[in-house]
């Protein structure tokens, strides 16, 4: 299972039908949050997500991204947690952690570990990683790129049976890489499993304007979360404050070669309607969405 959920899909401003910036993320059963922004545990409830949260990124420090931590991490305590916490994110996360424990006449019945991370640096989790990579928001800012290792190939049972492997431990051997010989011959795995297949990709910008590291680590994604603050006709305000438009996402998506794009952080002015970004970023890329509270994509995999 790789499961997005939407917690919180709006710009700085809050409005009353979309929260502060936060997206979780269901790894079979291991849940990763990108950014907290305020009422984020209150959106997990609603969602029915649990609050077993794994690990924090943090994809910068303004306050509509990381708000909602205090208040998530006193839930965790008051509710018995017991493990430790990690918490990632660029520049100032050590000294934001510091904060937060220190924070409040309450003592956590867990510790929290901060992380601070460069551009390029990737945390190794076993049959996937997660890379941090520079963005472009005017403060230090990552975005993150999700991405499962390569799968084994299909194991042809037929072909394996034909070649006179009988039916049992061999065939484990085989799919797991190993050789194995019968009657003195010898069998390769790479005569009865098919070429190794992708794993699944996700990556999500946080805020920033349109930058090549994005595109790049983009390429071929099942799905970009990508800054979709402003219309096309808000350029000039995109450029000053250091986000994206619809269009300029779309575009972002459309030379990545993305399967889907999700629009998200949307800006209050649509707080009535979304259509105008949307209908900017279909002017380039067909397969795009804009996100929406408690919405849940599923990341199928690929053959």
């Amino acid at each position: 299972m790789l499961r997005v959920t939407f917690l919180g899909t709006g710009g700085t401003l809050p409005t009353t039908n979309r929260n502060p910036s936060a997206i979780l993320i269901n790894r079979e059963g291991e849940l990763l949050l990108f950014d907290c922004g305020e009422g984020a545990q209150q959106q997990m409830m609603r969602a029915k997500t649990g609050m077993k949260i794994n690990s924090v990124f943090i994809t910068h420090f303004h306050a509509d991204h990381f708000l909602g931590i205090p208040g998530l991490i006193q839930t965790m305590s008051f509710n018995g947690r017991n493990e430790p916490l990690d918490i990632y994110g660029p520049t100032w996360t050590k000294q934001f952690v510091s904060l937060l424990v220190a924070l409040g006449y309450y003592k956590l019945g867990f510790a929290i570990n901060a992380h601070e991370l460069e551009d390029g640096e990737v945390i190794d989790k076993g049959d996937y990683s997660i890379k941090a990579v520079s963005t472009n928001h005017g403060i230090p800012s990552l975005g993150y790129v999700i991405e499962e290792k390569k799968r084994t190939g299909r194991f042809n049972r037929e072909k394996a049976i034909e070649l006179g492997v009988p039916v049992g431990p061999l065939f484990s051997k085989l799919q797991k890489g190993e050789a194995v010989t019968i009657n003195g011959r010898t069998i390769l795995p790479s005569q009865v499993v098919g070429k190794s297949r992708p794993g699944r990709k996700i990556v999500y910008s946080g805020d920033t304007r349109p930058c090549e590291s994005i595109e790049k680590e983009s390429a071929g994604a099942d799905l970009l979360i990508h800054d979709g603050t402003l219309a096309g006709e808000l350029k000039d305000w995109a450029l000053e404050t250091k986000h994206t438009t619809s269009e300029e996402a779309a575009l972002l998506a459309r030379k990545a070669k993305v399967k889907q794009l999700i629009l998200t952080h949307i800006s209050s002015r649509y707080s009535e309607s979304a259509e105008p970004l949307l209908r900017d970023a279909k002017s380039v890329f067909e397969n795009v969405k804009i996100a929406e509270e408690l919405m849940e994509i599923e990341i199928p995999l690929s053959d």
